[in-house]
């Protein structure tokens, strides 16, 4: 339906080449340097990803699962490349992003588009922005309110404001940015790393916004959604990189990690009940401590 929130059916790509990517390392200050033994850090971060999406399915999400490359270490996020929209109409509209690491480029395979293609009639192309070093990093760096049409944004070097700013005309969105302070004093590489955004709900890390955008941003997002307000140290626990999903039987659940899971308070985790059926939680610790991302970066909405 257009407009929904949260959508019963992802996509996922299950990693064959994961390592921790020398190309994003710079901008990732939660991404860790590789161990010696690789050949069992991808066999950990495989079991790691098949019991992720075995328990989605197993919570009845429907997930489409594609095969990840041996040249592309971030390919299981595949949230950064590709989004998908419906409007009003019930218009299928699929969105390619310029991403910033050469390597995360190819993760752009022309196989996958063309599978989404069959599903999205239409295309909104914004990857030619590379050439002109401009990226925008999809659904990493712009948390959707999908009901009331607003993108918030956090500025770092993984988003270019003039593309934000034709996506939002394209698709009817209205944009909110701001600016962010990580642990170490450095912007937040990918909005999704302190906020996320359910129906009535949204988690985010309001002491990570800095103090000339905190009162904008948190009186508009209070405005239509009851705040989970998590801390500087739970976003590095992925506690901000949650996504909400919809069951087969239509109820509300919110998928995260097992780390961001025992890092939430009781409190907090009262307050999410109070708008989702489920919380689901699977670990991905080797995901997270190499690939410096979490559950809502390895899942692509299928609207």
């Amino acid at each position: 339906m257009a407009n929904s929130q949260s959508t019963n059916h992802i996509m996922m790509v299950e990693p064959i080449g994961f390592h921790s990517n020398p190309q994003t390392r710079e901008t990732n200050s939660y991404q860790e340097k590789d161990p010696d033994d690789l050949l069992r850090l991808r066999h950990k971060s495989s079991q790691e990803f098949r019991a992720f999406r075995d328990m989605l399915v197993a919570e009845s999400i429907c997930v489409t699962t594609a095969i990840g490359s041996t040249d592309t270490p971030d390919d299981v996020f595949c949230n950064n490349w590709v989004s998908t929209h419906r409007r009003q109409r019930g218009e299928g509209v699929m969105v390619l992003y310029p991403i910033l690491a050469p390597n995360r480029q190819r993760e752009r395979r022309e196989d996958l588009i063309a599978f989404l293609h069959k599903l999205y009639g239409r295309t909104l192309d914004l990857s030619e922005a590379e050439k002109t070093g401009q990226v925008l990093e999809g659904t990493g760096v712009m948390c959707f309110d999908r009901v009331n049409k607003v993108a918030y944004i956090a500025r770092s070097v993984r988003m270019d404001e003039e593309v934000a700013a034709r996506f939002a005309q394209d698709l009817d969105f209205e944009t909110v940015f701001f600016d962010t302070q990580n642990h170490a004093g450095e912007p937040i590489y990918h909005t999704n790393l302190m906020m996320y955004i359910g129906s009535a709900y949204a988690g985010i890390c309001s002491a990570a916004i800095v103090p000339q955008d905190k009162e904008r941003v948190m009186a508009k997002l209070s405005q239509t959604h009851e705040i989970i307000d998590i801390s500087m140290d739970q976003v590095k626990n992925f506690c901000g990189n949650a996504l909400q999903l919809t069951d087969a039987s239509g109820q509300l659940v919110v998928a995260m990690s097992s780390r961001a899971h025992a890092a939430y308070t009781g409190s907090q985790k009262k307050t999410l009940h109070k708008h989702v059926d489920r919380i689901i939680h699977s670990d991905l610790a080797t995901i997270e401590k190499y690939g410096g991302g979490s559950a809502r970066c390895m899942l692509l909405e299928l609207f």
